[in-house]
């Protein structure tokens, strides 16, 4: 695995941080109803991602995802500008104003949703699995889903289709105890998700997903089975989200105490810690980041702000063209 060094760490740091405050932001316009709809939040999940790409190939290998989406994308390379403009339905996001918060997307990034249906995209990651096998691309699909989803009936057929045919993919629980607002302990009666691999003699197991180092070494390890040739792995992220499902949740499934504990082992504030500790920045270059942070977060804004919503025209551009029906012109 790549060696997890101080530049690592500063990086973590202000690739977590600013996905922090970059969805603080979208909770805070949500409320101004500059985005409407759904909008599900990723505060407390970052070591997640952070471990993830740490592990990752961008020049080929690929996510997916369900609909807490909005930092992953940007992890991969996606202009933040463009996602967050599209939060916003403008013209200037990453699908033209028409996904919006749930249908991030950018297949120049590797980077495939985004999907509203819960559990839609476990299937999906294992097809995108065998066309990387089927073309010898040497890719691998990481294909994330929570805790809700794994009660989803496609999960057994994705994971019995990509144990026999041996496919590039890594399935990826993100356990964050409750679902849309139902606790784990109330869908199954085992609470260990990640078991559900045992039935396909899966490479199986848990991990600490507040810990980017944990979450990094699993995943090197299950990336790298899966390019050699020798199948998919299951791996159950223990994490926790400090926000409600969405929100619109009242949250009334958990006490305030209980978010607050989680807090204490927050990843952002454990890698801050290993920064201090090393003495890998000074508190004014911690400072410096932090004000990055903040001035991307408020270019974001402006620009998802200034930007101009979709023509009304753009209806007839994105629906399929028939040439026998010439009565709806298209222009794109």
């Amino acid at each position: 695995m790549k060696k997890i060094t101080k530049e690592v760490y500063l990086q973590w740091y202000e690739d977590m941080q600013f996905w922090r405050k970059f969805e603080d932001k979208l909770a805070a316009v949500y409320i101004q109803q500059k985005v409407r709809g759904f909008l599900h939040l990723y505060n407390g999940q970052e070591a997640v991602l952070a471990g993830a790409l740490h592990a990752m190939d961008l020049s080929k290998d690929k996510m997916i995802t369900a609909y807490r989406n909005h930092v992953q994308p940007i992890g991969m390379g996606v202009d933040p500008r463009k996602v967050m403009a599209e939060l916003y339905g403008k013209v200037t996001g990453t699908s033209k104003g028409m996904g919006g918060s749930m249908h991030i997307f950018s297949k120049e990034h590797g980077f495939y949703g985004g999907h509203g249906i819960v559990g839609a995209q476990i299937p999906v990651g294992a097809g995108m699995a065998f066309a990387d096998q089927y073309f010898n691309t040497g890719g691998v699909t990481l294909t994330y889903f929570g805790d809700g989803a794994a009660r989803q009936g496609s999960l057994h057929e994705a994971f019995n289709m990509a144990m026999l045919w041996k496919l590039p993919v890594v399935f990826i629980c993100e356990n964050n105890g409750y679902a849309m607002g139902t606790s784990v302990e109330r869908t199954a009666n085992h609470t260990d998700v990640w078991k559900l691999g045992l039935g396909y003699e899966m490479p199986c197991g848990p991990v600490d997903g507040m810990n980017p180092v944990k979450v990094a070494e699993a995943m090197h390890e299950a990336i790298e089975r899966a390019r050699r040739g020798d199948g998919p792995t299951f791996l159950e992220m223990k994490t926790y989200r400090y926000r409600g499902h969405s929100m619109s949740d009242a949250q009334l499934y958990r006490t305030k105490d209980e978010v607050e504990e989680y807090k204490k082992i927050d990843p952002i504030t454990q890698v801050l810690d290993i920064i201090k500790e090393n003495n890998y920045a000074t508190d004014a270059e911690i400072e410096a980041i932090d004000e990055r942070v903040k001035n991307l977060v408020d270019e974001c804004e402006k620009f998802a702000d200034e930007s101009p919503f979709p023509e009304v025209q753009q209806l007839y551009d994105v629906v399929y063209e028939q040439e026998n029906y010439p009565f709806i012109p298209h222009k794109l």
